[in-house]
């Protein structure tokens, strides 16, 4: 039912973090990788980490600048020419700046909303025409609960997140006559290097999280493997539009 096997997937932001895991999971499921980022380098660990999982699915990265129209319509012909399809979209790729709102400078908001939002746009419109073409396809973008709750030092991160599922909802309806379905997954507090700094910044950050979560944890990367390998899979096929929270319940707790 979760097979992925000759499906093949794009995540931006795949070389760490909750977008590894995710490559991590659909790579277990058969789907071939392709993992986007802006860090060569790093791209190259994650390529080989994913191949030392699962030494006979085809795994590769790419550079480059999501923010760019020409740099994404650009990434997707490369997966395109090298696969000769494009399956799955993980719109992964983002940043957050961490200060009130009246501290924030024009060139702070700008950044994240171009990285988180109008990113995940670009991808989606370079994959849609593949998809298309290939019969359908999933769009999965990855929000977060900065887009059901607010608080003093999100600004920026919040907008972008609100506006990434409301241009989940606009991408599904336009799109579903040509059988694609694009959804939302909205991590809580998952245990990554972007969590940690936050934890730096924000004295006690953690703690106070942590209390309200009923799971009585953090999440870790692997935790948002499932639920991406079920919204890629077809079992997922009549679900499109809706955002999914994965926190251990935060957002359930009163």
């Amino acid at each position: 039912m979760f097979d992925l096997t000759d499906r093949v997937a794009i995540i931006t932001g795949g070389n760490g973090g909750v977008g590894l895991g995710m490559a991590g999971g659909l790579a277990h499921a058969g789907a071939s990788i392709v993992i986007v980022g802006r860090n060569a380098a790093k791209n190259a660990a994650a390529v080989a980490k994913i191949q030392d999982m699962c030494l006979d699915v085809p795994v590769m990265s790419l550079v480059a600048d999501i923010t760019d129209k020409e740099a994404c319509f650009g990434m997707v012909k490369q997966v395109e020419d090298s696969f000769g399809r494009v399956d799955i979209l993980i719109n992964n790729a983002g940043i957050s700046v961490r200060k009130l709102p009246q501290d924030h400078t024009l060139e702070d908001w700008n950044r994240v909303q171009n990285t988180n939002l109008t990113g995940a746009f670009l991808c989606a419109q370079a994959v849609y025409p593949v998809m298309k073409h290939c019969g359908g396809g999933k769009i999965i973008n990855i929000g977060s609960l900065m887009a059901l709750f607010g608080n003093h030092f999100s600004a920026a991160n919040g907008a972008s997140k609100g506006g990434l599922v409301q241009l989940t909802k606009t991408l599904a309806c336009a799109w579903a006559p040509d059988n694609i379905q694009v959804n939302a997954i909205l991590p809580g507090w998952i245990d990554t290097d972007l969590t940690r700094a936050a934890s730096q910044e924000v004295p006690g950050l953690r703690d106070k999280v942590l209390t309200r979560i009923p799971a009585a944890r953090a999440g870790t990367i692997d935790d948002l493997a499932g639920v991406a390998v079920f919204l890629a899979s077809d079992v997922a096929d009549y679900i499109t539009g809706t955002a999914i929270p994965v926190d251990g319940g935060y957002s359930a707790f009163g």
